[in-house]
């Protein structure tokens, strides 16, 4: 795969622009400084869209996240090295390798076959080895509950009941939701068993959350 200086200053160029636009984790900066994004682009698009601070379109009707979208999101995650996150929606894999980046142990889960099968495999193949699952998003992975976090990447109506249950106290869920072109991204933190805090952070778009059609 070819990492050379070329797209590691395209790289150091584009956190220099989530710096201006407000990013402040130096962490989630780092991990962006460090996942070559070319890669998760066809050959053709690598040079010219990867580094800019754009979505782009992956194939199955799905984006690539832009990247402050991703640094937004991660940064209310409040990552820390062996957080369990939980990610709905794997996407291009992208989100992803930054959590990986971040130290994290990362599950991951993609209601496209086609991109699950194609984003489980690169993962790997670049380094990376979050455990990707193929399945509905709005009911979480239980299984491996409770999470330290869990991170939406496409925009949900609502916010699962589910995934607020398989929470830590004091995890966090960070979801865009709404319908239409536009979502309000939400932070809901587990204060108790019982109880969550919810905070509206400002107006994104993302491609819409799927149900499983099994």
């Amino acid at each position: 795969m070819n990492d050379d200086n070329v797209h590691k200053g395209l790289r150091s160029q584009l956190v220099k622009v989530l710096i201006e636009k407000g990013i402040k984790d130096e962490n989630v900066l780092n991990a962006i400084g460090k996942v070559p994004r070319h890669l998760f682009f066809d050959k053709e698009f690598q040079q010219k869209y990867a580094y800019d601070d754009i979505a782009f379109p992956i194939g199955a009707g799905q984006t690539i996240s832009q990247p402050y979208t991703v640094a937004f999101q991660t940064s209310l995650l409040q990552v820390k090295k062996r957080s369990k996150i939980l990610e709905i929606g794997t996407g291009s894999g992208y989100q992803a390798a930054i959590l990986c980046e971040l130290g994290a142990k990362v599950f991951s889960i993609e209601r496209q076959q086609e991109l699950f099968e194609v984003s489980s495999h690169f993962l790997k193949k670049i380094g990376y080895n979050p455990k990707c699952f193929y399945g509905d998003g709005f009911i979480g992975r239980e299984v491996f509950a409770p999470y330290d976090g869990i991170l939406v990447t496409c925009g949900a109506p609502y916010i699962p009941e589910p995934l607020k249950l398989q929470l830590k106290i004091n995890g966090r869920l960070v979801i865009p939701v709404g319908e239409g072109g536009t979502q309000q991204m939400k932070l809901v933190v587990r204060l108790n068993e019982d109880e969550f805090s919810e905070e509206t952070l400002g107006a994104f778009s993302f491609v819409p959350m799927l149900k499983n059609k099994t």
